[in-house]
């Protein structure tokens, strides 16, 4: 019920939204599946009826979240092709997020971004959200043909140290220097702070604001 879920929080802000949908690949990939029998054909089922929900919301961004694929990445083909069934429902901005999973401050899936640029160049998405604190700044160059924005990840949510604003306008001046001038569109945590006390999540908020001005030279 996600039209009704999104029309609860619209009101409670004046400020740009952005509304997150979980994936068809994960969400295929924590069913037990008796009737299709067939994970392709049930991602894009899903993909079918989570994109008329989304038709009808309206934030400004839109985002599919994907923490199963960067493990599978052999299976991006249909990955994408259900992903962009609901991508093309989008009535403002498309963005996909991808990370390699969280619970409990571990990792959950195993794999390198250098294999996800296919998929990443096929999404119908305006950026992609990507993690990158945790797993350090070494796989930026195979970002640098990638044909979409790019979300930028500053801060590490597997860890419960907090980030100094140096440390973050350090990590955005080295990505620009590998990716060039105003190739990142967003900078963000890794993935969500559920798993860190509000205190620590506060910090590290702090933290990337005062880094992305430090970098700004504001």
């Amino acid at each position: 019920d996600l039209v009704n879920a999104y029309r609860r929080i619209r009101p409670l802000t004046k400020a740009v939204l952005k509304f997150t949908i979980t994936g068809p690949h994960m969400l295929c990939k924590t069913l037990l599946d008796y009737h299709y029998k067939d994970l392709p054909t049930l991602a894009h089922a899903l993909a079918e009826i989570l994109a008329k929900q989304i038709a009808e919301i309206d934030a400004e961004v839109l985002q599919m979240d994907e923490a199963n694929l960067p493990g599978s990445p052999e299976e991006w083909e249909w990955a994408v092709s259900a992903m962009n069934v609901m991508l093309d429902a989008v009535p403002k901005t498309p963005a996909v997020h991808l990370c390699f999973g969280n619970y409990g401050g571990q990792t959950v899936q195993r794999g390198t971004w250098e294999k996800l640029i296919s998929y990443i160049n096929a999404l119908h998405a305006d950026h992609v959200v990507l993690e990158f604190a945790h797993r350090g700044y070494h796989e930026l160059e195979y970002f640098k043909d990638v044909e979409k924005g790019i979300g930028l990840g500053v801060v590490d949510i597997k860890s419960t140290e907090i980030e100094t604003p140096e440390l973050i306008a350090k990590r955005l001046e080295h990505a620009t220097k590998v990716l060039g001038e105003n190739r990142i569109r967003y900078i963000h945590p890794d993935c969500g702070f559920w798993m860190l006390k509000r205190s620590i999540a506060n910090g590290k908020i702090r933290a990337l604001t005062l880094g992305r001005n430090l970098f700004e030279g504001r």
